[in-house]
């Protein structure tokens, strides 16, 4: 009895060094190529105004990126992970293979439909999304815009240029889906790296060149993020090779050509699960584009809260994302070999690892919303007005960093049982609250773009709530009780470290000010560093192991 006790604790322990190394280097990764985003970021706001240039490329580029969101990194990526790992454990590797190649089949000529359709159908899709008055009721001299009477014409336009990206990053997804299947973390991670190198070296060539061509000088922007597509799926295909990947082309004369593809049963599983995984992943995406819809009442609103969700994305990325992405092969394998003890420890584990790093990250978002949106976007075309709408966005999009990072967990938790339907019916509810929210606090209560953020942080805590519920009904216990006292010590840490932050920024802001890059990169830095240490030290002093685990695993790697 005792070696057999002796052996399920060596194998927990094994799985959570696992999860928490691959999850260290898919951070590292995605922590690299978020601060690149937000580099891209920094630049789009030097070079394009709030209210007109920014607002048209925001709004077109959130057409093609939320059906990436919920088709390709999304729904495909994970109903892809979980019947290839099935497929491969059942009937074997060359088995898997050939899944793998009708997908890429299947999926290509889907993706193409669907952009050809958005290409032709930009104008209808443009006025149904962005109905508000800062979009359709803002005329541009066509004389300083290239042709261009209107801010929705300029948006249909760029539309029409992006669509295409939905299908390079689709692909790219189901490649870092296969290659996360092998273990393979810290290239797919970074892929997005190159996507956004690419798309910030043309967007500058392009805002500089385009008007000797006659083009609107977004238009290198749009272009870019086609190029930075492009690279995000071709940077992989090496590694593709590597662990045995082998194309075939969609006409060959064998049996993995069209028919087939669509024809093969464990396709039509992937497919079958796509549709609900839609639904299931959509909370998130489909509440940002829901944002987009009603911050088009507004002129600058809709720059101003995708420059905070932006700066969510680094922590969303280096955490949620990168501990989903770490533990989601690990639970399949789980499910389809039976474990399911070891599987409820390994989905706590997941998220007490989630808990740990973004309940201190949230209240330092909080705090120190102001200088570091100062910091990363002021200058340029950029304003002290932008900075403070942007910051009050970011402050209450940071109250639901837990929410938007641990969903992930709960709702790849129902993916390794094909669950598709559950996390699906409930993104729906969610979705249409946080409709009935935007609506009273936007049109009724006349509240501006930050309610926009309060609404999202509060639907997607209250879907990760509702899904953690159910799947603990599911499985028969995640032990709760240890993610609440976690949660207790983890919240007074935090609140001590987001004291010293804010002490700690008010000090140097009256000493240095706010002009200069030196003091703002000390206005923010400075502080972050102070907070760390003594929240690293409130940590220890209530002995908070998932720290030491976390520590343990860096020095290791180191």
């Amino acid at each position: 009895m005792e070696n057999g006790i002796d052996t399920a604790t060596a194998t927990t322990s094994e799985n959570q060094q696992r999860v928490t190394r691959s999850a260290g280097i898919v951070s590292i990764a995605v922590m690299a190529s978020r601060l690149l985003g937000l580099v891209r970021e920094k630049v789009i706001a030097h070079y394009f105004a709030a209210g007109i240039d920014g607002d048209a490329f925001y709004a077109a580029f959130r057409i093609p990126n939320l059906m990436r969101d919920l088709f390709g990194e999304g729904a495909l990526s994970k109903a892809f992970v979980t019947t290839f790992t099935a497929t491969e454990l059942e009937d074997g590797e060359e088995a898997a293979w050939r899944l793998a190649i009708r997908v890429f089949s299947a999926s290509f000529l889907l993706l193409t439909l669907i952009t050809l359709i958005g290409i032709f159908a930009a104008p209808a899709i443009v006025d149904l999304i962005f109905i508000g008055k800062g979009f359709q009721e803002v005329p541009l001299d066509p004389s300083e815009h290239f042709g261009f009477d209107s801010k929705r014409n300029l948006t249909v336009y760029l539309t029409q240029i992006m669509f295409p990206y939905l299908i390079l990053v689709s692909l790219s997804a189901v490649t870092m889906g296969l290659l996360n299947s092998k273990g393979k973390f810290g290239l797919p991670a970074s892929a997005s790296s190159f996507f956004n190198v690419g798309s910030l070296i043309v967007g500058v060539w392009g805002y500089y060149i385009a008007p000797n061509w006659g083009l609107h000088r977004t238009t290198g922007m749009a272009v870019g993020v086609l190029v930075g597509g492009a690279l995000q799926f071709l940077i992989q295909m090496p590694s593709m090779r590597r662990v045995g990947f082998r194309y075939q082309l969609l006409l060959s004369p064998d049996k993995i050509g069209i028919q087939s593809s669509f024809r093969d049963e464990r396709v039509r599983q992937v497919m079958r699960l796509i549709g609900p995984a839609i639904l299931g992943v959509a909370a998130l995406q489909v509440n940002v584009l829901v944002n987009s819809i009603f911050a088009s009442e507004g002129e600058g609103w809709l720059t101003w809260i995708n420059r905070a969700f932006r700066l969510m994305h680094l922590p969303i990325g280096v955490v949620g994302v990168a501990i989903s992405t770490a533990a989601l092969p690990n639970l399949a394998k789980l499910v389809a070999g039976g474990n399911m003890e070891e599987y409820r420890r390994a989905v706590s584990y997941a998220l007490r690892l989630t808990f740990l790093l973004t309940v201190p990250a949230s209240i330092g978002l909080m705090v120190l919303a102001e200088p570091i949106c100062r910091l990363i976007f002021e200058g340029g075309q950029a304003n002290p007005l932008d900075t403070q709408q942007t910051a009050g966005a970011l402050f209450y999009y940071a109250f639901g960093l837990c929410g938007f990072s641990a969903v992930k967990i709960a709702t790849d938790g129902f993916y390794t049982f094909n669950d598709t339907r559950t996390p699906a019916t409930v993104s729906l509810c969610t979705v249409a609250l946080n409709i009935l929210l935007n609506y009273l606090f936007i049109y009724r209560l006349g509240f501006d773009h930050r309610s926009l953020a309060l609404s999202t942080s509060c639907t997607i805590t209250l879907n990760f709530l509702v899904l953690l519920f159910l799947l603990r009904g599911k499985v028969g216990g995640l032990g709760l009780r240890s993610i609440w006292l976690l949660l207790v010590k983890l919240a007074l840490a935090s609140v001590v470290m987001g004291g010293v932050c804010w002490w700690g920024y008010t000090q140097i802001e009256g000493w240095l000010g706010t002009v200069s890059l030196i003091a703002r990169i000390i206005g923010v830095f400075v502080p972050i560093g102070m907070g760390v240490a003594v929240w690293v030290g409130g940590a220890k002093l209530m002995r908070i192991r998932e720290l030491d685990q976390l520590l343990g695993a860096i020095a290791r790697r180191l």
